[in-house]
């Protein structure tokens, strides 16, 4: 083992490796049906290692890949954050506001009673409210404070021990909270309720563990026979014979010759007819005496499925949308709003910045994009020039922009100014797509290795100190976290309820959401085997995502002054 340890102290770069190997490794395991996940489990790892090996830890290190982690998050839900300001979502955007100050508030009493040092106070307030990011806040704001060098490292160190404490219960409890308490708090039924919502929704939901036996639309050949019901009708008119149903006629064979199909072509008896649609329209219009055909001549078609960013029309439902003249031969596959994927019904009002799956005719869909906003193609390319000025503009606003807080001034500090920079990023690419270009693998290893290594090598330098900081606090720490966890989930809770008067589905998905707590809002949709949880997640996530980051500093100036 001494011979371990003398490896990783004089390869520290190895050892960051292996800590987020066996992090990733430790955060996989499920308890039941509760794991740690990927950052808990790099802390852990760290935490561990560090028992029996010093490892020399590179502050330059920690600061680049916070940093590019923030920037990363930023980018995300950069399109959404406006919008979600001003228009949907208030309701969910009020109670993550309620939430997160509620949970600020709560830890600074908790840390005040328990007489916490401001490393103590801080990790409690990460690991409690389950975000990870507020480490690397805190971390920033202690090296700011005006003590000696070994103090700075022994807060710094404490900021990981407290954390890795209260997260146990911030992250189990949420999920108990969400998806067990809070529904009997509130004297509901999950499954019911989530069926009255998708009803008034107009979602039809499919019977549990089963997969659809038939494609959603087809692209199919048919022969027009006498008597059938499109026979001597005009495109236009066999197109309406079922109403509600967006079904095409897009090609006919007609004496061996293909031709285009236009609106005014009267279908004579022997056409072959090109009929896209949803399969049970393209049935009930044909009827039972169709004759389908195989024409691999008429079927050879091509057919775009693409990614639209919604920059135009934006405001405009999904039906009313349907119903524009170059959305003839268009289907919508998916509606994509800051990561999480929506419902499709057809009073869903598209925003700015969504992004819409089509389907359709390669013309059609390149004159739809048009319309919508901008193709989405894929690219391996990153844009580093705006990578690396965004960053470093944004950590130097924030270095130099300070909030008078209790008689002191706190810099939002460089961490918080890379989260801003991401945040005006990924903004302004919803006006200008070609903008800051970095594509979502890249975006994924910015957020999940940066955190991740970021929390491994807090981890690694908490661990010498680990056990002596837990007999210093003991077991009240852990008690103070679950009351940081527990208070404004209650508190959001009723305020949703009685002041907001959320649905209560949308309100146990906007109190997930204002603890940026993911597994709770799929603990919900487990219980009520319905996805519409999301539609309160989403607005509520990056609200607090922003507050909840910002939180590491203010608690660093208010406990370590």
């Amino acid at each position: 083992m001494a011979a371990v340890a003398s490896f990783l102290v004089r390869y520290p770069e190895l050892a960051l490796y292996l800590t987020i190997a066996m992090g990733y490794l430790i955060g996989s395991m499920r308890f039941g049906g509760f794991s740690f996940g990927p950052v808990t489990g790099s802390l852990f790892a760290g935490i561990l290692i560090g028992q029996f090996a010093e490892v020399p830890i590179s502050a330059m290190t920690k600061a680049f890949l916070f940093l590019l982690f923030l920037f990363g998050i930023g980018y995300s839900v950069g399109p959404q954050f406006l919008p979600t300001l001003r228009k949907d979502g208030l309701r969910s955007v009020a109670l993550a506001l309620v939430c997160t100050v509620t949970g600020l508030f709560t830890a600074l009493v908790v840390a005040r009673l328990l007489h916490l040092d401001a490393g103590f106070a801080a990790g409690l307030l990460s690991g409690a409210l389950t975000q990870s990011p507020a480490m690397g806040t805190a971390t920033e704001a202690i090296g700011s404070l005006p003590i000696s060098e070994p103090e700075r490292a022994l807060l710094i160190a404490h900021v990981a021990v407290a954390d890795a404490v209260c997260y146990l219960f911030g992250a189990a409890g949420a999920i108990w909270f969400c998806s067990a308490a809070a529904p009997r708090l509130l004297g509901i039924d999950l499954q019911a309720e989530a069926g009255k919502l998708e009803k008034a929704l107009g979602i039809k939901r499919p019977l549990a563990d089963t997969v659809s036996g038939y494609r959603q639309f087809e692209f199919r050949a048919y022969r027009v026979v006498e008597g059938g019901r499109a026979a001597g009708k005009t495109v236009i008119e066999a197109e309406h014979l079922v109403p509600d149903s967006r079904l095409f006629i897009l090609r006919v064979n007609r004496g061996g010759a293909t031709r285009d199909a236009t609106p005014d072509l009267r279908l004579a008896i022997g056409d072959v007819v090109a009929v896209s649609g949803r399969r049970e329209a393209i049935v009930q219009l044909l009827g039972a005496e169709a004759e389908e055909v195989e024409d691999r001549t008429l079927l050879e078609f091509p057919f775009l499925i693409s990614d639209v960013l919604l920059t135009r029309r934006h405001g405009m439902t999904v039906l009313d949308a349907s119903q524009e003249e170059w959305a003839r031969y268009l289907y919508l596959r998916s509606v994509t709003r800051g990561g999480a994927e929506l419902p499709l019904i057809p009073d869903l009002v598209l925003q700015r910045g969504d992004i819409l799956t089509i389907v359709g005719p390669e013309g059609v869909v390149t004159r739809a994009a048009g319309e919508l906003g901008s193709l989405i193609t894929s690219t391996t390319a990153t844009d580093f020039v705006t990578l690396g000025f965004a960053i470093f503009l944004g950590g130097l606003v924030g270095a130099l922009i300070q909030i008078p807080i209790g008689g002191i001034l706190v810099s939002l500090g460089t961490s918080v100014g890379a989260l801003m920079a991401g945040l005006v990023v990924g903004h302004l690419r919803t006006t200008y797509p070609l903008f800051g270009r970095i594509p979502d693998s890249a975006v994924s290893l910015m957020t999940s290795l940066g955190l991740a290594a970021f929390v491994a090598l807090t981890g690694l330098h908490a661990g010498p100190v680990f056990l002596s900081a837990i007999r210093e606090v003991g077991i009240s720490l852990l008690i103070g976290g679950a009351v940081v966890t527990l208070t404004p989930l209650l508190v959001g809770l009723y305020f949703g309820r009685y002041v907001l008067r959320m649905n209560p589905i949308l309100l146990l998905g906007g109190v997930a959401g204002a603890l940026t707590m993911t597994a709770a809002m799929a603990a919900v949709q487990d219980r009520s085997k319905s996805p519409v949880a999301v539609l309160g997640y989403t607005p509520a996530y990056p609200i607090a995502q922003i507050l909840l980051t910002l939180w590491g500093t203010i608690i660093v100036a208010t406990t370590g002054s």
